[in-house]
């Protein structure tokens, strides 16, 4: 049996900061959704317009390629791509490297497989009619500081301390972070919408109520960029500063 995706929806919006740092895309039965994280520690001098974009970038390239079973050992083999890319680039370098949340999701007999890091989220609804949040670890979730020098402060240790025992494990360059993703399996997709966090800040800011709803308005490419469009415009009003948002919807390609 031939598992694929076939495409509902794919829109990227940039953020403030004018770089596209998020990645997208699917292959075959494999589909993922990467949101680069902002630069904080000193950045190394990788070939793109930032370090978060080379990443995405880079993941997505590996991920296009991979033909693993299970979305966990597709998850490590594209680390794996990533961390030979980077040693002819910057040798032994980990803890300035890029990072990036990521979930990939993987089509299979039982249903779909999904293994996330960090922050991105995925909606999925099942043909029994249940619809499933699919989240790993919210990446700042241990940021407490309220002053912005002390919160900077803080989230720069926090960076330096990632993907190592008992902190928070994320895309990097390290195949062993696959082992520490969040995996679950569900029955059979009827569609699925995978976010960055900079899109599901739609859910955060009230303009939807929840994932059922989030998912209606991204079933389709039109609803989708509506969506975002609404979004930004309500980010403009209160001031906040936007970040990359990416929605992609999938459902499976019938045979």
């Amino acid at each position: 049996m031939t598992f694929a995706w076939d495409i509902r929806a794919r829109v990227q919006f940039e953020g403030d900061a004018h770089v596209q740092e998020d990645g997208c895309g699917f292959n075959g039965p494999n589909a993922w959704i990467i949101d680069g994280a902002t630069t904080l520690l000193d950045p190394l001098e990788l070939p793109a317009a930032s370090n978060p974009q080379w990443l995405a970038q880079q993941l997505s390239m590996a991920l296009s390629a991979a033909t693993g079973t299970g979305a966990r050992a597709v998850l490590a083999d594209a680390l794996a791509d990533v961390d030979s890319a980077a040693a002819l680039l910057v040798g032994d370098e980990h803890v300035r490297f890029p990072s990036a949340a990521i979930t990939v999701a993987q089509l299979n007999a039982d249903g779909v497989e999904l293994a996330g890091l960090a922050d991105c989220t995925v909606v999925v609804r099942t043909h029994d009619g249940a619809t499933h949040l699919v989240r790993a670890e919210l990446a700042d979730a241990g940021i407490t500081a309220v002053e912005p020098a002390d919160r900077l402060a803080q989230l720069k240790r926090d960076r330096e301390r990632r993907n190592t025992p008992g902190r928070l494990w994320v895309a990097r360059r390290e195949p062993e972070a696959a082992d520490h993703a969040h995996v679950v399996q569900l029955g059979q997709p009827e569609i699925m919408v995978m976010a960055s966090d900079g899109a599901w800040r739609a859910v955060d800011l009230g303009l939807v109520s929840g994932p059922e709803e989030f998912l209606a308005r991204t079933s389709t490419t039109l609803d989708a960029l509506g969506l975002m469009h609404e979004l930004r415009v309500h980010q403009q009003r209160i001031g906040e500063v936007a970040d990359d948002a990416t929605v992609l919807t999938l459902a499976p390609k019938q045979s």
